[in-house]
């Protein structure tokens, strides 16, 4: 015979929060490596900043910096929604966009636009 709450006919509910706030926070890093992607293309400074590892020139930095900011942003999202049930659909809709925008960003003929 089954014990616990599952064969008492109740189970407890988890919030969706803490998975909305990891899929969002992956499309705002993907979108931030298409834009920072294009800045680095196009301000030389910026190139010299992100060489972090010369032998992969500001690529190491670039990647850094987008790991940065998925993993802030997953921080706050997730301190935000760690009790609260959002909207799923709507987190995941924005975050394949952010995804496709940051993919289409990388792409050098998408690049040479700005």
């Amino acid at each position: 015979m089954a014990s616990g709450p599952e064969s008492m006919g109740s189970v407890r509910m988890m919030p969706n929060g803490p998975g909305a706030a990891a899929v969002l926070a992956a499309g705002m890093g993907c979108f931030a490596m298409g834009v920072l992607s294009v800045l680095e293309d196009k301000l030389p400074a910026l190139a010299r900043l992100l060489n972090i590892y010369r032998p992969t020139g500001p690529l190491s930095g670039l990647s850094t910096a987008v790991i940065v900011v998925w993993v802030a942003s997953w921080t706050v999202l997730y301190s935000c929604w760690k009790r609260r049930n959002v909207n799923l659909g709507r987190a995941v809709t924005i975050a394949i966009g952010l995804l496709a925008a940051g993919a289409l960003l990388t792409f050098p003929p998408i690049d040479d636009l700005f």
